[in-house]
Formats: structure tokens, C-alpha cells, sequence
């Protein structure tokens, strides 16, 4: 505090995923000064990246960003980035329209291509005596995606959709396995529709069709990766932010949001006490840990409280990060790859929901190597780096971890804690080089985050990436925000209707700010419109860094 008094702001931003930091780009761009506070030390959230030094060489890792869709022409991510002057700044780079994905099954191999209807050829030719009911199933997922992107875009009216999608209003919000039941699917193709769910990771049970479908549609229509990684697209953001008379600090975290007579005031540092003051305050921070410990639960509602503390966090992710001595990448088309020991995806979840790591856990693998060939960062010249990710259980007892690090808890040098991180990270290595053989023999540096890494920086509840769980009853409008009960206090995030996902969560910044500003933003953003003025962005330089640009 100053001697004039607190430090005062247009509005304030907690956290700096991708939601947060395109909620400020847009206020700032929009004329309000807007201040973004990062307790980590870089900016970005899941999008960050972070490097290691191995006998003299350097890996860059991503930590959330691995693929994306709505990166071409009209996409939400590079409408969201054009309208504040970013479109030239960052490049998409398509993954193998043949096949951006492989998922791999014990009895055969199947590649996902760009484009419905070669998605729908190739189920069909792969099950050919399931041909009428699985052209159906695709026919509905599709109908259901479309209606879906329209609602998104607002060109579909919620309370039209009877007339307007009725496959959507028949389907859209029953679970998808009711769907592969009713046309008979076999056990096979069910798996194969949805071989990429851990975008998501939600039991198949409990899955709308909306977002099964949803998510092969945003695939679909195109995956791509950002040059440079993930910190990109959180760089440019920051570079908008600044440049449009805002700030972004990090080391900053925030103890406190401050309320006073039902309205949102600023907020109080962590370990200073300080107080900065703003009307409007931005929530881009973990949902339950906003209500319940940031704002306090005595400023909201006790139906809203118990609402809150009744959402149940997505199961959360396991990341293993290997350099490997070889150019194998070079061998590699650039896909993903999905590995499945079972056909029984809902088994696995029984088994993750009782705390225990199933036998053969959906395992993804992805290569930086492949989807950024000429980066200078991702791996030293003649190597790879390639990432190994799972769905896992939620509870602390799995990591041999009593407490978790947001209340305090000491976990990273324990022994038993470290014996069974090395022993997963060992099981998935395993998994890996069966798809791709030659991982195990050649790795030049390895190391695992767990769900209480996630926790320890983020702040997460349960450790997850993906907010509260995208399941039947809480999807869409049974989520919060952006608006809340609390005036001048906003959320966005994954755990908002948006839900997860890079263009989820920047789509999601979007609609806070236009709430913030009483305008649909997001409409002139898709129409293509730039809220603020390009040429107040700094001149583009070949030694710009993402990584530095993020500190």
C-alpha cells in the first residue's frame, strides 16, 4: 500500500490459465486496465511449458497443451486470438490428416482422419458387419455436434432446439452408451468412438452424447499443434495484455478475494497482506477453491454452497516426460497415439472410482518432435521428446500421500511416494514401447508428474486439469458462471458452461469479458471483428521467446 492508499485497478484477474489471460486481453483491448495475478512462476496455466537441462542439452515439455481443434479458418481459438491483433502471431501447425490419431486395441489398429465422412468410411470398412447401426450411431453423433457448435456459436437457441435440432433434443444429454445400446454396437466399436476420451475423462455412463460427440467434432473439423508449444499462445496473451495497458505478474498468488456488502472489492496478497483494489474481480482459479476458500462461503448462498461442494472434480492426470537419445520422430507420422489394453473402458473407470489403477490404463503418447519438427526448444538436434499421459484415480492414498501441497502437505522426497510414481511411470514406459518400439532402449532423461504435481502448482482440487467433471448432471447450464451471485465477481475456466479444453477455457475468457462489459463479445469475435488496436502490439521478433515472455 501506498501512501495515497491501495493500488487500484479496472478489474483484477485471479490466475493465468489460457480463461484468465484471454478475459484481461479483452478488457485491456476493451480500455480497462486489468491486472493478472499468478502465484506460480510463469504464466499459462496448463498451457506452460517447462525446460530441462540434461548433460549440457536442453528438452522444452508441454504440460497441457498436446492437440487442439478450432484452429482454422472461423475456429473459436483463432477467432478469440484475431480479435485482440494476434492472428498473425500464432501458427497452427496441422497434424496428419490421415490419421491425427492412432488408436491402438489389442486385436487392430485404428486411425482417425480429418472429416466426418471419411471418419465414417473408415468405421464402416473397419466394421463392416455393423455397418447400418454404426452409420446411424456417426449419423446422430454428427447431427448432435452440429447442433452443438450452433448452440455454442449462438445460432441455435436453447429454447428452439426441439424445432430447430431435434436429434440433438432427443440425444444431445442422454449418456452416449445408451446410444451404442439401442443400435446394438458392438463392444469393438464402442471402444473405437471413444478411443480419445481422455480428453475428457469421464465414465462412458456418465457422458452426454453432446460431449462424446462434441469432442470427435472438434477433432474432426482439424488438429493442430502451436508452434513453439503451448506457451505461445499464453505469451501472445500476456504480450496483448501488456501492450493494451494491462499487467501480468507472477509470484503473486492471492490469499483472499474481497467482499464487502454483496460486492466484490479487490483482493489481499498471500504472506504481504497487501490489499489492490478493483470493482471487478476474475476467477480464473479452481471453482470450489474460489467459492469455499478465496471468496468464503458466508458470501454466498447456502444453496449455491452446497451446490458447489457437491460437483465432483474430474479424475486427474498422470504425465510422464522422456527425452530419448535417438531421432526417432523421424521415423513417426505426426499422430497421437491411444493405447487400450481393453475394449472395457467403463471397467477401467469402476476401477479408478474405487482409488485403484486399472490393469490397462488408457494410455496416450504424444511427440513434440513430430508436431514441431523445426522448434529449437522441444529437443536437442538428433533427439525426441515424446509424453506419456493417463487417467488415474483421485485419492491421495494411491501416491502414498496422506495431505495434499495447497493444505501444506510434504510429498516430493518421500520414499514411498517416489516408488510408486517411479513404478507407473516404468508400467507406461512398458506400454509405450510396445506401440513404438524402441522408447525403452534409447531414453536420455525421464521424470513423472503426478495429480499432487498438478495440485502443488495449480492449486487444483484432486490434482485435475480438467475442473469439475463434464458428466450428465454437470454439464452446461448446471455449471456456474460467468456471472455470480456476488456483484463484480466473475468465474471463468474449465469448470465454467464452457467446460475444458484450450478452446473451451479461451472461449470461456471471452464470454466472461463480454459479461464483464455487457456486450456479445463472442458473437464479433467469431464475426471476425478486433476489439482494441493492433498497432500498439510491439513489433514481431525471431528471438522472442514464449517461455521469457511468460516470467
Amino acid at each position: 500500500m501506498s501512501e495515497s492508499g491501495p493500488e487500484r485497478w479496472d478489474a483484477i484477474v485471479v490466475g493465468s490459465g489460457l480463461g484468465g489471460l484471454s478475459t484481461a486481453a479483452y478488457l485491456c483491448a476493451a480500455g480497462k486496465r486489468t491486472l493478472v495475478l499468478e502465484g506460480h512462476y510463469i504464466a499459462g496455466g496448463n498451457s506452460q511449458v517447462f525446460r530441462r537441462d540434461v548433460h549440457g542439452r536442453r528438452y522444452e515439455f508441454d504440460v497441457g497443451v498436446h492437440y487442439i481443434g478450432e484452429c482454422g479458418r472461423g475456429g473459436v481459438i483463432t477467432s478469440a486470438l484475431n480479435g485482440v491483433g494476434l492472428a498473425e502471431r500464432v501458427i497452427f501447425r496441422p497434424m496428419d490428416t490421415d490419421g491425427y490419431s492412432t488408436l491402438v486395441f489389442p486385436d487392430f489398429t485404428f486411425r482417425v482422419p480429418v472429416g466426418w465422412d471419411r471418419y465414417r468410411a473408415r468405421l464402416l470398412e473397419t466394421f463392416p458387419d455393423e455397418a447400418e447401426p454404426l452409420g446411424r450411431v456417426v449419423d446422430i453423433l454428427r447431427e448432435v455436434a452440429t447442433a452443438g457448435r450452433g448452440m455454442t456459436r449462438g445460432e441455435i437457441e436453447l429454447a428452439n432446439l426441439a424445432t430447430d435440432a431435434p436429434t440433438f433434443a432427443q440425444w444431445g444429454l442422454a449418456p452416449v452408451t445408451s446410444l451404442f445400446e439401442k443400435h446394438g454396437l458392438s463392444a469393438q466399436a464402442s471402444a473405437v468412438l471413444l478411443g480419445e476420451q481422455g480428453d475428457y475423462a469421464v465414465r462412458p455412463s456418465k457422458t452426454p452424447v453432446a460431449v462424446a460427440a462434441g469432442v470427435n467434432d472438434h477433432f474432426l473439423h482439424g488438429a493442430f499443434y502451436p508452434e513453439g508449444g503451448g506457451q505461445v499462445i499464453a505469451g501472445r496473451l500476456i504480450e496483448a495484455i501488456r501492450s493494451y495497458g494491462g499487467e501480468v505478474r507472477t509470484r503473486s498468488r492471492v490469499e483472499r478475494i474481497r467482499v464487502e456488502g454483496g460486492k466484490a472489492k479487490g483482493v489481499v496478497m498471500a504472506k504481504t497482506g497487501e490489499e489492490i483494489d478493483a470493482p471487478i474481480v476474475v476467477s480464473n482459479a479452481d471453482l470450489k477453491r474460489t467459492v469455499l476458500e478465496l471468496v468464503g462461503e458466508e458470501h454466498f448462498a447456502p444453496e449455491t454452497v452446497e451446490r458447489v461442494r457437491a460437483y465432483r472434480m474430474s479424475l486427474p492426470l498422470y504425465c510422464v516426460y522422456i527425452g530419448l537419445d535417438s531421432d526417432l520422430a523421424s521415423e513417426l507420422p505426426n499422430t497421437n497415439y491411444w493405447i487400450w489394453g481393453t475394449y472395457d473402458i467403463e471397467g477401467n473407470y469402476d476401477c479408478m472410482e474405487r482409488g485403484e489403477l486399472p490393469q490397462h490404463p488408457g494410455t496416450y503418447v504424444t511427440l513434440a518432435s513430430t508436431k514441431d519438427p523445426t522448434s529449437p526448444h522441444v529437443a536437442p538436434a538428433g533427439h525426441t521428446n515424446l509424453q506419456i499421459m493417463a487417467v488415474v484415480p483421485r485419492e491421495y492414498s494411491v501416491w502414498n500421500v496422506e495431505r495434499g501441497p495447497a493444505e501444506g502437505g510434504r510429498y516430493h522426497r518421500d520414499p514411498d511416494y517416489r516408488a510408486r510414481k517411479n513404478e507407473l511411470m516404468e508400467k507406461l514406459i512398458e506400454v509405450a514401447d510396445r506401440a513404438i518400439p524402441g522408447i525403452a532402449d534409447h531414453i536420455d532423461w525421464q521424470e513423472a508428474a503426478t495429480p499432487v504435481s498438478q495440485e502443488r502448482f495449480t492449486r487444483s482440487t484432486g490434482g485435475t486439469a480438467y475442473g469439475i467433471e463434464l458428466s450428465l448432471d454437470q454439464a452446461g447450464p448446471l455449471r456456474m458462471g460467468p456471472k455470480t451471485e456476488i456483484s463484480g465477481l466473475y468465474l471463468c475456466g474449465a469448470s465454467t458452461p464452457s467446460g475444458p479444453g484450450v478452446a473451451s477455457v479461451i472461449r470461456s475468457g471471452v464470454v466472461a469479458a463480454g459479461s464483464v462489459l455487457d456486450r456479445n463479445l463472442l458473437s464479433e469475435v467469431l464475426a471476425g471483428n478486433v476489439i482494441g488496436d493492433r498497432d500498439a502490439l510491439p513489433p514481431l521478433r525471431e528471438d522472442w521467446d514464449a517461455w521469457k515472455e511468460s516470467h
